[in-house]
């Protein structure tokens, strides 16, 4: 089996709460905690889950946009978590990140061009002449006109933006991009487009996502495989087919439960949640999902739930479950 590109483990990230006229810290939101899994080249992990469950503090944390707490992050071998400055700033060429919005993440005062070109410039990859071209190569490729660089982002549409986004990732040829959440701006026809250019992107250059979203219809035409996150940990993994074939754990079954099946003469069964999302800044004991789950209710198991915190443990083959009845 191949080495995989991108290894995590025990990853955390816990955010302080200050309080009280010195801001002594009372306590810490958990927004991450102890997320682990492996990411092989030229696949697409889905990262999914609620909002709040911790998926984009994960990615950000991988490229050290934020300091994780604890844990380790492997890239091709080596730890990224203890690099200084200078090698961090090398590597960031083999691992770019896609964001949310496209027009905030889009420097507003800069043409498209210059933004192009300010990462080539950053790390001597080009200058004049051959950054043009090389602007001019990158637009092309993710289906816009070369001559668009003279333009500003506000000049063009949600979609393009996102385009633009994209070709600014791959400017400095990385090998994995974290995209977070790159569609959910977008219109549904528009979501489409860039899910097929994506998908064409990693055909042709070979490249490994990490791709973040809440939408699993989404994420099941674009993954290979799909960890399943609930109140910062991974609480089922699996090769996408599988998931959504043969969901194991109780939140899995009422995420998908709750996608719009596009046929009138078919009915899903809906699995509605009792109760909202705990706080991370004070998780319930034991099976972080315990209150809420249909299954420890019906067994009559909340007092092991509660007390037992499962283990992420292999049910079947690449199937990765943490529940006490999977």
């Amino acid at each position: 089996m191949a080495e995989p590109l991108l290894s995590v483990r025990g990853l955390s990230k816990h955010f302080p709460i200050r309080k009280g006229l010195f801001t002594r810290t009372v306590g810490h939101v958990r927004a991450v905690d102890g997320v682990s899994f492996d990411l092989f080249p030229g696949e697409t992990l889905g990262l999914v889950g609620e909002s709040g469950c911790g998926k984009t503090t994960t990615g950000r944390c991988i490229l050290r946009l934020l300091e994780p707490t604890a844990g380790s992050v492997k890239f091709e071998g080596r730890e990224v978590l203890p690099m200084g400055a200078a090698e961090l700033r090398a590597l960031r060429r083999q691992m770019q990140i896609v964001f949310q919005d496209p027009y905030s993440s889009l420097n507003p005062r800069l043409t498209i061009g210059s933004m192009l070109a300010e990462p080539l410039a950053i790390h001597g990859l080009a200058k004049g002449a051959a950054a043009r071209e090389r602007v001019a190569e990158l637009l092309t490729l993710v289906g816009m006109s070369p001559d668009h660089a003279r333009r500003y982002p506000h000049e063009f549409s949600g979609g393009q933006r996102q385009r633009i986004g994209i070709a600014r990732a791959l400017a400095v040829s990385p090998k994995l991009l974290v995209l977070d959440e790159p569609v959910s701006a977008l219109d549904v026809s528009i979501q489409a487009q860039i899910v097929n250019l994506l998908r064409d992107l990693q055909r042709d250059l070979g490249l490994t996502y990490l791709f973040v979203a809440h939408d699993l219809s989404v994420v099941e035409h674009i993954s290979t495989r799909v960890a399943v996150m609930y109140l910062g940990r991974i609480v089922e993994l699996a090769d996408a087919a599988t998931l959504y074939r043969d969901p194991r754990h109780p939140y899995t079954r009422s995420l998908l439960s709750a996608v719009p099946v596009p046929d009138p003469d078919r009915r899903s069964q809906r699995i509605v949640l009792k109760g909202d999302v705990p706080s991370p800044a004070h998780p319930p004991s034991g099976c972080r999902f315990h209150p809420r789950c249909p299954l420890a209710a019906e067994r009559n198991e909340l007092a092991r739930c509660s007390a037992d915190d499962p283990v992420l443990r292999e049910v079947a083959p690449g199937h990765w479950v943490a529940c006490h009845f999977a």
